[in-house]
């Protein structure tokens, strides 16, 4: 094994940590400082989910997709023509689509209104509702790049 491909896979590794992990931990506790209630907390998480979504979310995001196409590249992989790589593409890509449609522009607007309350004022039946939004597609946003873990590590043909 070469080096290049070593530190490469390492880079993947480490954005699929980061992509996944704040994901996840993001999910949970913004779901968690909602269920709070408090107006304080909510904007104080509203505004955390912002800020790690693009420092981890994206980073991790770009690591992974950079790290796998240049290994794909290295190997002389046709990533479109191999089914596993494939498949992975396309629920990173859907997952993204996901994000970038709908996931950031809730967020954003949540972060807007959180703006407003976020020194103890009434929270906006609006942000419940967008919550709401953000919850069922952000579940289906983290379910696609983990079944990309079963394309990723068995391979199959």
């Amino acid at each position: 094994m070469s080096d290049t491909y070593l530190l490469l896979k390492s880079l993947h590794i480490l954005g699929a940590v980061l992509f996944l992990g704040n994901i996840i931990v993001t999910g949970w506790w913004k779901v968690m400082a909602d269920r709070t209630r408090d107006p304080v907390i909510v904007a104080f998480a509203q505004r955390q989910v912002t800020l790690t979504d693009f420092v981890f979310t994206a980073g991790g995001a770009a690591l992974l997709l950079g790290a796998g196409i240049a290994n794909a590249a290295l190997h002389g992989m046709d990533y479109f023509r191999v089914r596993w790589l494939a498949w992975g593409y396309g629920l990173f890509i859907a997952s993204g689509v996901l994000w970038v449609a709908v996931l950031i522009p809730v967020q954003w607007k949540q972060a807007q209104l959180a703006k407003q309350f976020g020194h103890g004022g009434i929270i906006p039946a609006e942000y419940w509702q967008l919550g709401r939004i953000w919850i069922v597609v952000g579940i289906v946003a983290t379910l696609l790049p983990l079944a990309n873990l079963y394309w990723m590590v068995f391979k199959p043909a």
